[in-house]
């Protein structure tokens, strides 16, 4: 990096520096408000992340060029500025909760609050990020994660400085950087849930900060010059992320380039420049600005809380009101809470050891909750607790589902069920409609004392011949068609005489809503469309069914379960806990079939005596709907997935047809 030899300058407000905070906090707010109007409003965070490093980084130069940098005054700055917001909108939430959360809601709340109090939410969160995993909506904390990666940044951050500073070794930082984007660029493609919230493939963004802060300070003559420059280019390089990023990319990857470096010309550009002179530095930007901070905290709990209360779904006029009350709280929070504890003139330790003393024991009331389970004990939560304890899956999960098959060159790639001294007799696979099957899997085998093989992958169809099309990471990871042959060759290799092919049907072929579609091809170059996700659907199974019956195995094919129109624990703020009131929002039979109509057509056209199909339709429906919850207790751990009891239920129509053709 550049030579210190020109003094650092004294350091000023930045009123446009405020405005970007503005931009970037409405386009976050905005993206988890409105997501399908504003889809690429996430890249807020990275614009933030730029503007931390500059800004924090421009502090650390300057202490350290004066020969006055202290480590313990750093960090305390760091407990003053995030910690008073933070234990405010955390307690409220702990608080809110205890009123308006179940008791698996109230202990995953607990959790993350015992994370965000530790700054470890980015790692809760990757641990988390599973198929069956609670969606984001639901999680009042899941923001955090960004302020986690910042501290875990500037944990490291001043110490490396000061490092590089004594040494004169400053090149070292872009070598850093360089390595913590190429960690980012190969995780995006390998998992981009690892690249999404792993620390080192985020803090290159902090970095590039960091970066303009050392040339700002030091060296800055030569981008005087070309100010307009900078600017046209940081406008067109954010303009162009809004326009083109969308969660459907590969995220940080090389697009995280056009928010980071548009944010890095933006603030080089300088506070004259006309866009930041004019726009950025504008009152009501700059105001925004000033509780960007708050308002971030206070937005997505608010959001979360509603679309709980609400069975999932809040309309625009109620998320507007929300966003409004996010703005009014984050104005208080900075007007009543932050400033009169940054702005005291007796900045004592006590102030210090206060605010730590809260955040641990903020924390430890986060992991109580954790450890007792969400006190489902709570008033509020008894009338649904036995309700409640039902939506439950199997928890062989992390054992028989999602393992790197593509890769592995070891026997790990199925799990057994069963007794496994006994010579297994049916090898089972699917999507996570098998795995919700498990239960029932489990029961016949130690029923009947037989070994079942189990494998399966989220939006993998258990047919030979087709992909997935989710996604370009998933195809590489979770290779559908890769698996399907693996367990055919298995099958062949080791005289299994019969497999049970388990899938959720109309994920495929459009029977659910549009948006929730998992399209598949016989040819992954092959467009993808609804159309020929059909055609695929019905070539590929075709072909297996002829595969199997070609080496003498039989073909037993689950139908798909109901698709229920609301989750259980939406369902349960809906009704009065009883099953008559559970079962008022169940699907109906006539919804249930019309759903089913594409695939069943397609069984239907198939005459061969080796392909047995085993409906549920007798137990999971009757005349009129296809009930949510019988005897207290709830058939289904979501909309679609059979919980522990559902799969239970089923088990008698199961265990039957394994008998007959076994």
């Amino acid at each position: 990096m550049l030579s210190t030899t020109k003094k650092f300058p004294s350091l000023t407000y930045r009123p446009d520096i405020d405005g970007l905070r503005a931009i970037a906090v409405l386009s976050v707010v905005g993206f988890h408000a409105f997501p399908y109007y504003i889809p690429s409003g996430f890249i807020g965070v990275d614009i933030f992340f730029v503007i931390s490093g500059f800004l924090i980084s421009s502090i650390i130069f300057s202490k350290l060029d004066h020969n006055n940098f202290s480590i313990v005054d750093f960090y305390a700055r760091r407990i003053r500025r995030i910690f008073p917001a933070l234990l405010t909108v955390m307690l409220t939430c702990f608080i809110a909760g205890w009123f308006f959360l179940l008791a698996e809601e109230y202990k995953q709340l607990g959790k993350h609050i015992a994370g965000g109090s530790g700054f470890i939410s980015n790692f809760l969160l990757w641990e988390e990020s599973g198929y069956f995993d609670n969606i984001a909506e639901t999680k009042p904390m899941l923001h955090l994660w960004s302020l986690a990666i910042e501290e875990q940044f500037y944990i490291g951050w001043p110490l490396l400085l000061i490092f590089l500073w004594q040494r004169q070794v400053h090149y070292l930082c872009i070598i850093i950087a360089i390595i913590s984007f190429a960690t980012n660029i190969y995780f995006v493609n390998y998992n981009p849930i690892i690249a999404f919230y792993f620390p080192i493939s985020r803090f290159w963004e902090m970095m590039i900060g960091g970066l303009l802060a050392w040339v700002k300070l030091y060296d800055y003559s030569w981008a005087k010059k070309y100010k307009n420059i900078q600017l046209i280019l940081g406008i067109i390089l954010l303009v162009f992320g809004f326009i083109f990023i969308n969660k459907n990319q590969k995220f940080p990857g090389y697009w995280a380039l056009l928010p980071t470096f548009g944010s890095f010309f933006l603030i080089s550009a300088g506070p004259n420049a006309f866009f930041n002179k004019k726009v950025l530095s504008s009152k009501i930007l700059t105001w925004v600005g000033v509780i960007s901070y708050p308002l971030y905290l206070w937005h997505w709990p608010l959001l979360t809380f509603l679309r709980i209360i609400e069975g999932g779904y809040i309309d625009h006029k109620i998320t507007t009101y929300a966003i409004f009350s996010s703005i009014i709280l984050a104005w208080a929070t900075y007007r009543f809470v932050e400033t009169p504890i940054r702005s005291s003139k007796n900045k004592k330790l006590k102030d210090l050891i206060i605010l730590t003393v809260l955040m641990v024991i903020v924390g430890f009331g986060g992991f109580s909750c954790y450890q007792n389970k969400g006190y489902p004990l709570r008033q509020y939560n008894v009338r649904y607790e036995s309700y409640s304890q039902t939506i439950k899956r199997t928890d062989r999960a992390t054992e028989c589902f999602d393992i790197p098959f593509a890769y592995s060159t070891t026997g790990n790639w199925f799990c057994k069920i069963g007794n496994p001294q006994s010579p297994p007799v049916i090898f089972a696979y699917g999507d996570s409609h098998a795995l919700s099957l498990i239960p029932a899997l489990e029961m016949y085998a130690q029923e009947n004392n037989k070994t079942i093989l189990f494998a399966g992958s989220s939006g993998c169809p258990p047919l030979i011949g087709v992909q997935s099309m989710r996604g370009e990471a998933d195809i590489k990871k979770n290779n559908c068609q890769k698996l399907n042959e693996r367990i055919f060759q298995y099958v062949k290799k080791n005289n299994i005489k019969t497999v049970l092919l388990i899938g959720r049907w109309t994920y495929y072929t459009g029977g659910t809503a549009q948006e929730d579609l998992n399209f598949i091809s016989k040819d992954p170059l092959e467009s993808i469309s609804k159309e020929n996700s059909c055609r695929a659907f019905e070539y590929g199974l075709d072909k297996t069914i002829k595969s199997y019956e070609e080496i003498g195995v039989k073909v037993l094919l689950v139908e798909d379960n109901p698709y229920q129109p609301w989750a259980p624990k939406n369902v349960l703020r809906k009704s009065k806990g009883t099953d008559s009131s559970i079962n008022q929002l169940a699907v109906s039979t006539l919804d249930h079939l019309k759903t089913q109509s594409f695939p069943l057509n397609i069984f239907n056209k198939i005459q061969t005596k080796n392909f047995i199909r085993i409906n549920f339709d007798s137990i999971l429906c009757n005349s009129n709907f296809c009930p949510l919850a019988i005897g207290g207790k709830f058939l289904y751990f979501d909309n679609d997935h059979l919980s522990i009891e559902g799969a239970k239920l089923v088990y008698p129509i199961l265990n039957k047809s394994l008998l007959k053709n076994n």
